[in-house]
């Protein structure tokens, strides 16, 4: 999914928030009542869809969980109710988690950020127009400044078993191609962040997957996050429905994609839940020693010529009121929304399990954020 934080956007919806608000004739200017509205809006955005599907969320102050809460069903069929251990798919959330291994694997002095990724994964000079002049890096593709195309040319590269999506890659890279020229514009590119994770399994010889388990996954205690979900897990994951309100409502396209999305796993192969993911984000708030704090920096900084565009792993704006970092995810059936203020160290997360519907994913964390950020410590 397209992650870009458009500067009119954030700047429309905080102003047209603040606006609706003055109108009203008590200020909600309180931690539990900001919630309680946030927890009510998504009741009643759930009722309006009238899918039976479900979402869950999360909110996070500094190094805590604060509040968190489940709504609606996780299969409509059988009429099993969400609760905060549902598990959704995190979509593009994951490029996030690809790019945070980047920078543990530089802080362990595997690689470095301006590193040619040809050393590691000379299969890249297959790309269509590569030359001496458009070597590209770890940190343009960890950014989306490689100039790449968003998708490859490759039939079926976004489907099949997810045992063979290394595979996927090394077939789809004769057939992706540059928009730009390295590090001059930015351009979201799936496929770019799928080489990422490849370069980076080369770089440190040992499986992507693996490699995420491992240096991330259980130090933070993320239990219910996972690449492939487990047979003792299968009950617990949200059914995933492809559309939304007047519309016709798909199950068997998600259902299909849980056996794998072809080279769709650095830039979006993670299952998780709200309260799992919200480790990852106190993590990236400063409260963990996983990376150096010089990393967390780096990744939460513009790296793109355009400003308010992605750092590195994350989509980032910034202004005067706000300093929002983040990354949202979409997978057929599955929506998912990751953000946080750097300054008042707030943060949410959503996931659904559905496309679309009355809650703008987006609109409402960023709304929350500006809310939270507002208030007197």
């Amino acid at each position: 999914m397209k992650s870009v934080l458009l500067t009119t956007l954030i700047l429309c919806l905080i102003s047209c928030d603040k606006q609706t608000h003055s109108e009203k004739t008590t200020e909600s200017n309180d931690l539990e009542t900001i919630i309680r509205e946030f927890e009510n809006d998504l009741r009643s955005d759930l009722i309006k869809d009238s899918l039976d599907g479900s979402i869950s969320a999360a909110i996070v102050s500094k190094d805590k969980v604060i509040w968190s809460k489940a709504f609606g069903y996780a299969n409509r069929e059988k009429k099993i109710p969400a609760d905060t251990a549902t598990i959704y798919r995190a979509g593009s959330i994951s490029k996030s988690f690809t790019a945070f291994l980047m920078m543990q694997l530089i802080d362990d002095g595997i690689l470095k950020l301006n590193d040619p990724v040809e050393l590691y994964l000379p299969e890249i000079r297959n790309l269509l127009g590569y030359s001496d002049t458009t070597k590209i890096t770890f940190l343009q593709l960890a950014s989306h400044t490689a100039g790449l195309c968003r998708e490859p040319q490759l039939e079926n590269a976004d489907s099949g078993s997810i045992n063979f999506w290394e595979q996927k890659i090394l077939a789809s890279i004769p057939t992706t191609y540059f928009i730009n020229k390295p590090g001059t514009k930015y351009g979201y590119s799936n496929i770019g962040f799928g080489i990422l994770g490849l370069a980076l399994s080369r770089a440190a010889d040992k499986p992507f997957m693996q490699m995420v388990q491992e240096k991330i996954f259980i130090p933070l205690k993320m239990n219910q996050s996972f690449y492939v979900i487990p047979d003792d897990s299968n009950e617990r994951l949200a059914v995933g429905m492809e559309g939304g309100p007047s519309g016709t409502i798909d199950l068997e396209s998600p259902n299909a994609q849980h056996l794998g999305r072809g080279y769709k796993v650095p830039n979006g192969g993670i299952y998780s839940t709200p309260n799992d993911l919200a480790k990852f984000m106190i993590n990236n708030l400063g409260y963990s020693h996983d990376v150096s704090q010089e990393s967390l920096e780096l990744m939460q900084t513009d790296q793109c010529p355009e400003p308010n565009k992605y750092g590195i792993g994350f989509m980032v704006f910034n202004n005067d009121q706000v300093s929002i970092v983040g990354h949202n995810g979409k997978v057929s059936g599955y929506t998912a929304q990751f953000a946080f203020e750097k300054k008042s160290k707030y943060g949410v997360i959503l996931m659904r399990n559905y496309a679309w519907g009355a809650t703008d994913l987006d609109k409402v964390s960023f709304i929350l954020l500006s809310k939270l950020t507002q208030l007197k410590k």
